[in-house]
């Protein structure tokens, strides 16, 4: 990125972003970006709500009512599946902290990461402290911080060297979405873009993935930056500009702004684990099927991938993260269950003799050419030896759950049931199904849906 940039006055690429965040009108919106905002936000909270068990989340919850409590006169919001109150950057960091940690939610491939894990707790933070948010207005809130920290995610990979995490650019669409519901004027609006992009947590995917921990993805820092840099822009705190919106080598980004959608081209993970290990999955799944396998037919598992892919842990977990941050494991898992699911990434199942022994004989190596379709495809070919000599090839597998095609509201719908199924009730996962897939009706009521959310669990 350009190093150094003088820019006391805000760039058209600015003015483009703050229009756009402050203008965009629910019906401008086309059908499939509004319908891909409804499933991305039933989704996260499926997330969020399963995200609830691991103990990430305890901590991150905790802390947050402790060390991060609104201070007098301070709004406050409530944590979702909790009930407890924290300062909005605490929401922040608790909520954005517990998604994070349950690898199962949205991205867009090329960024490499996440948004959504960010812009859910964000905009629940500041709805809570609005007196009032519309459900179509919650949804253009979302749209607004898909189209924006996507866009900032391709400035930076495109301009830095570094592998950074997501937290280092979801901030901003956490800044943009407390902007449009705080109604923060243009100068007030670039200093808080500016702060958040400063302070955001460039951190090092890598050494995350190599040293799996709770750190995750960065977005438990990233999402109670963008929302604190809002806090703090209003009471006059200054921040120059963003350089991933307003230098001259971000420009390419921003151009098609408000035309080309990204928030209906991301995907939506089926499994909670690393995307870069969901080809492999999809690709056990599909010849346990197609072949009634069992753990004990199988002799030798061979992954083909690309290099990131192939980092990933190899033996068997001690902790959630590493499990997350596996591939012979989900793999295992998947041949020896016949599904990948929140279980399967908790510590429950780390003594599993069957998905043991079957990651004891998973193997992993680079393929060139899936290394070469990197990060466009996630790529894998999965081959068995089975004891009875015959070997299996699962051919050249993409990962399901979209971008190309993109999941079906259908499959989307079953997941939420799936996780959300894990901690709350039947009848408030419907309550919930139907208040978020209702979101775009006239009348409906955002906040509504917040009161549905913030109790405990099992009610």
């Amino acid at each position: 990125m350009t190093v150094m940039q003088n820019l006391p006055e805000p760039t058209p690429a600015f003015e483009q972003v703050a229009i756009f965040t402050r203008d965009l009108g629910f019906a401008a919106i086309p059908a499939e970006a509004v319908l891909a905002a409804k499933l991305l936000t039933l989704d996260l909270i499926g997330v969020l709500a399963a995200g609830g068990k691991l103990e990430a989340g305890r901590i991150a919850r905790d802390h947050a009512v402790t060390h991060w409590a609104a201070g007098p006169g301070a709004p406050a919001a409530r944590l979702l599946f909790d009930g407890r109150p924290a300062s909005l950057p605490g929401f922040g960091f608790a909520m954005a902290t517990q998604l994070d940690n349950l690898d199962a939610h949205d991205g867009w491939q090329p960024s490499k990461g996440h948004a959504g894990a960010a812009l859910l707790p964000a905009l629940c933070a500041f709805a809570e402290d609005a007196a009032a948010v519309a459900g179509r207005e919650a949804l253009a809130a979302m749209v607004v911080g898909y189209e924006i920290a996507y866009r900032a995610a391709a400035a930076l990979h495109a301009t830095v060297a570094d592998y950074h995490t997501s937290g280092a650019w979801n901030a901003l669409g956490c800044a943009a979405i407390g902007a449009r519901l705080r109604g923060l004027d243009e100068r007030t609006f670039r200093n808080a873009l500016g702060i958040a992009e400063y302070h955001a947590p460039r951190s090092q995917m890598m050494r995350e993935i190599a040293n799996p921990s709770m750190l995750h993805d960065g977005t438990g820092w990233g999402a109670p930056t963008g929302i604190t840099a809002v806090l703090i822009a209003e009471e006059g705190f200054t921040g120059g500009c963003a350089a991933t919106i307003e230098f001259d080598d971000a420009a390419f980004a921003w151009a098609d702004l408000g035309h080309n959608w990204l928030t209906a081209q991301q995907y939506i993970k089926p499994y909670p684990v690393c995307r870069w290990v969901h080809a492999p999955i999809d690709a056990a799944l599909r010849l346990r099927r197609e072949h009634a396998l069992t753990a004990e037919m199988i002799d030798r598992v061979e992954v083909a991938t690309f290099v990131y892919a192939a980092q990933l842990n190899g033996g068997v977990p001690n902790s959630s993260p590493v499990a997350q941050y596996s591939l012979a494991w989900p793999v295992a898992a998947a041949l020896a269950r016949g599904y990948v699911g929140v279980d399967e990434v908790m510590e429950g199942s780390f003594s599993d003799p069957t998905i043991v022994g079957l990651t004891g004989r998973t193997h992993v190596q680079v393929d060139a050419g899936f290394e070469a379709a990197y990060p466009a495809q996630r790529l894998a070919r999965l081959g068995i030896t089975l004891k009875d000599g015959r070997v299996l090839d699962s051919g050249a597998t993409e990962a399901s759950g979209g971008p190309d095609p993109q999941p079906s509201e259908a499959e989307v719908v079953a997941k939420f049931r799936a996780f959300a199924g894990t901690v709350l009730s039947d009848d408030r996962v419907a309550e919930i199904e139907a208040a978020v897939l209702g979101l775009d009706r006239p009348a409906a009521n955002f906040k509504s849906l917040l009161e549905l959310l913030v109790g405990g669990w099992q009610n």
